[in-house]
């Protein structure tokens, strides 16, 4: 195949021209574009008439317009999948990004407008390829082709959709409407790329892809994981991803941290070989991509891509009407929850992730975290409200009574897949505790579809395990953290394994697989 690196580095280029004037006043410049752009925009619509005004000044802005969390904006929402327009975005938006994470549903529908496809979904991919060919002048990877990682048209909607609406993951609205020359490019085909059932999905992804030249993947790090190790096992001989595709020079991920998998990434790739770009691609917007070859200097966010960002200080994230800070406002070293307006139609919407400020010029952040307790190791964006719900649940079906409990995922290693660990401390313990685990699981996977989707087929997630708590091993490990009177309380869900392997290193227990 023909290198065409060296045309798409000319061609992209000027976006990483335009990310360079996004120093000094010029990043107060850049979002104040965008606001003016935004509010001229959402002032025609039903949410905007009486209350956004056309302006670029974010103090009235901020004035007229309250923050809002997804249940406030839900109702609207699905009246747009209902084929109303003109409703939260001129027009009548016709895809809508499913994703978990809210109290009153399994799901939650993000309005994808085509303004938002143009200006931020796919500017962002752009932009994260730009930087990319920006620091690295040797690469080649437009010699061959990238391999895209996507979901589905399958959804949790209870009523049909208006003719024409699509509601599905926001990989499969991105790869659905593609550029058709980018399809030349890439592997999997559109139809393959699409399908729903991961037990059929998976084979098809090795067959399509093992004997094509991959020089580039994009995706989430622990569904990635899953198909390049089925890639290697069907190569006879192979023994890392390189052995069969040696052009592989790089990994742009996003979606989840990919800290717990980068040791198993290295054992599977040529480590002088590969490189790895992160981006912060959400269901809500594409915010930011990797500029530095640094892992740990933070991401810069995209300034013209649609977006207007504030800032709330982590002591006023849980106020109703929060102060806030703008992109050119903002502290280094401070962490921040983030509010975003945007392109399709969300306005001043708290999409519950955190950033910490790395850099004030240019603008660089890190992921921090969420606003709430939550599990989203392998992209599955457990909330404490779904496991409140299924344990209430097995607890009901079984007669059994929880005093306290703790959630940790387990990361995969070579030989397991990852999955759940449930630390639980009984009033009245289930008399087969198998059985409460295998019932835990379905009512987890019952009341989060991204859950269910992962352990889908035991592909990408195993079953949850529980671990018993002995008597009182809560109480001593609150005490061992000098956490006492009001604050006696049990963090509920983890990202990672730092609570959990405190408290279980109290005391042992056996588990159940």
């Amino acid at each position: 195949m023909i290198n065409f690196t060296p045309m798409a580095r000319a061609l992209m280029m000027q976006r990483v021209r335009a990310a360079r004037t996004w120093r000094g006043d010029g990043i107060e410049k850049a979002q104040r574009r965008v606001l003016a752009w935004l509010t001229r925009r959402g002032a025609v619509t039903e949410y905007g008439r009486g209350r956004i005004v056309s302006t670029d000044d974010a103090d009235v802005f901020r004035r007229a317009v309250p923050t809002v969390a997804y249940a406030d904006i839900r109702p609207l929402v699905l009246r747009m999948i209902d084929g109303q327009s003109n409703i939260l975005w001129p027009g009548k938006v016709r895809r809508y990004a499913q994703s978990s994470g809210t109290g009153d549903g399994r799901s939650k529908y993000i309005p994808i407008s085509n303004d938002s496809l143009r200006l931020n979904h796919y500017r962002g991919a752009t932009d994260a390829v730009a930087h990319y060919l920006a620091l690295y002048p040797d690469s080649r990877m437009f010699s061959g082709k990238g391999f895209i990682l996507g979901g589905s048209f399958a959804n949790t909607l209870d009523r049909p959709a208006a003719r024409g609406v699509k509601v599905g993951d926001l990989s499969a609205n991105l790869i659905d409407d593609i550029n058709p020359v980018v399809n030349l490019v890439r592997v999997p085909s559109k139809h393959v790329a699409l399908m729903e059932d991961w037990t059929l999905k998976v084979p098809a992804l090795v067959r399509a892809a093992r004997g094509a030249n991959v020089t580039n993947i994009s995706g989430v790090p622990s569904w990635f994981m899953t198909v390049i190790k089925e890639v290697i096992k069907s190569v006879p001989g192979a023994e890392t991803i390189h052995d069969v595709w040696p052009n592989l020079e790089v990994f742009f991920h996003g979606g989840i941290s990919m800290a717990p998998y980068r040791d198993e990434y290295d054992r599977l790739c040529d480590g002088i070989r590969m490189r790895y770009q992160e981006t912060y691609n959400a269901s809500e917007g594409f915010f930011a991509v990797q500029d530095l070859r640094e892992h740990d200097k933070g991401m810069l966010l995209l300034l013209d891509a649609g977006v207007f960002y504030e800032f709330v200080p982590l002591e006023h994230c849980d106020d109703p009407f929060p102060p806030s800070l703008t992109a050119w406002q903002v502290e280094a070293g401070k962490t921040y929850a983030m509010v975003i307006t945007a392109a399709n139609g969300l306005w001043r919407y708290r999409i519950g992730d955190t950033v910490c400020v790395t850099s004030t010029d240019p603008l660089r952040i890190a992921i921090a975290g969420r606003t709430a307790h939550y599990i989203n190791a392998f992209g599955e964006e457990v909330m404490v409200h779904n496991t409140d719900a299924a344990l209430a649940a097995a607890c009901a079906a079984t007669g059994a009574g929880v005093r306290d409990y703790t959630v940790a995922p387990v990361f995969a290693d070579s030989g397991h897949r990852g999955r759940h660990q449930w630390l639980v401390e009984w009033n009245v313990p289930p008399r087969d505790l198998e059985d409460f685990a295998q019932r835990l699981d379905d009512a987890l996977r019952s009341v989060n579809s991204d859950y269910d989707a992962k352990r889908s087929g035991n592909i990408f997630l195993d079953r949850l395990s529980i671990t018993v708590a002995a008597p009182g091993l809560f109480e001593r490990w609150l005490a061992s953290t000098g956490k006492l009177g009001g604050q006696r309380k049990v963090p509920r869900l983890s990202n990672d394994r730092h609570i959990m392997d405190a408290i279980t290193a109290l005391g042992d227990a056996p588990e159940s697989r």
